[in-house]
């Protein structure tokens, strides 16, 4: 269900052909993560000066924010082929090993959600990360042989939106680990003009302020309301996308100023009038949005809680004065977040 939200920052099938076009392929191009770009210049400089492998990288962040992008990025600046799979399409530990086996001297190997790797897979990583080894287990039972095989030197960039998952030993084999933040309303509207550029679509800076400002921190959904409202201002006539056409447009997508759509809003709704602001378990939160768990603290809660509109406490969710001013519903602070335990998290 998360990923028919037009606001969602999951990858959809929709994404795919809009990112090949938009996507930037050097760093000089790349707009935001500052910070990470500064550190990758040098790492990678650094690396061709030697004429090594660069190190290996972990990206880390909500999804959206060009983890993919900045991947393919740092193969284009080392000069290199890339692979990209992801943790759950790597099923067997011998999937992964002739992944590795197909590599070439300081290619790139990008596997996002790494955190969805199995354990019996992961160990396959371990050698392969440090010392450039593959061990692989020939028969079975007390006639199986192992065999240790020379891979050439690579560079691993695993992704994922929840680090803690990754267990510790393979997070220690990453040389280079990059939180990627949330993108500012100045970087998505820069963002917003590049991709308005390349479609041929016009686009006034009011127009450019309007959707940057609805589009939670992620360039990912900046580019699809573009797209879309790209499509309304064609079949209404419109030249030129500015604050109105922009604002109407994605009215008419139920996405209100603030970048919430409905699910969000029912959300905030179950927290407020349902369990009086709560707090309120997760388990029951999911159980009356018949939403799971990790799509629930993954793809809504993020957003609301930088907006400040919904709290986590050990006791479960609780609905703040902002989420009340939002849904224009009075703030009661006698009832409001009184210490009611629906459900354990």
């Amino acid at each position: 269900m998360a990923d028919k939200r037009i606001v969602t920052s999951k990858e959809t099938r929709y994404d795919l052909d809009m990112e090949k076009s938009l996507r930037p392929q050097l760093l000089e191009e790349y707009i935001g993560q500052d910070s990470v770009k500064k550190r990758l210049r040098i790492f990678i400089s650094a690396a061709k000066e030697r004429g090594e492998a660069l190190d290996h990288v972990l990206l880390y962040g909500p999804p959206g924010l060009g983890k993919t992008t900045l991947a393919n990025i740092i193969a284009n600046e080392m000069n290199v082929n890339i692979r990209i799979t992801s943790g759950p399409a790597i099923e067997k530990a011998g999937d992964l090993a002739a992944i590795l086996m197909s590599l070439k001297e300081k290619d790139v190997l990008f596997i996002d959600e790494i955190h969805r790797l199995n354990r019996a897979v992961e160990e396959i990583l371990y050698p392969a990360m440090e010392d450039g080894k593959l061990d692989i287990v020939m028969g079975k039972g007390p006639g199986a042989k192992s065999i240790r095989l020379d891979l050439p030197p690579f560079t691993l960039i695993g992704a994922t939106t929840r680090t803690g998952l990754i267990s510790s030993p393979l997070r220690d084999r990453f040389g280079i680990i990059n939180k990627m933040e949330m993108y500012s309303v100045d970087e998505l509207m820069m963002i917003i003009n590049r991709s308005a550029g390349i479609l041929g679509v016009k686009i006034d800076p009011s127009g450019a302020r309007e959707l940057a400002g609805r589009s939670r921190g992620t360039p990912r959904i900046a580019n699809r309301f573009l797209k879309r409202v790209r499509d309304y201002v064609q079949v209404t006539g419109i030249d030129v996308i500015d604050a109105q056409a922009a604002g109407d447009a994605l009215e008419l997508m139920e996405v209100d100023e603030l970048g919430l759509d409905k699910t969000d809003i029912a959300l905030l709704d179950c927290i407020i009038n349902k369990f009086s602001g709560g707090p309120v378990g997760l388990d029951t939160l999911c159980a009356v949005l018949g939403e799971e768990r990790e799509t629930v603290e993954d793809v809504y809660e993020p957003y609301l809680m930088q907006l400040g509109f919904i709290n986590r406490t050990p006791r479960g969710r609780v609905a703040t004065v902002n989420a009340y001013r939002h849904m224009g519903i009075p703030y009661n602070e006698e009832i409001s977040g009184e210490e009611t335990e629906y459900d354990e998290d």
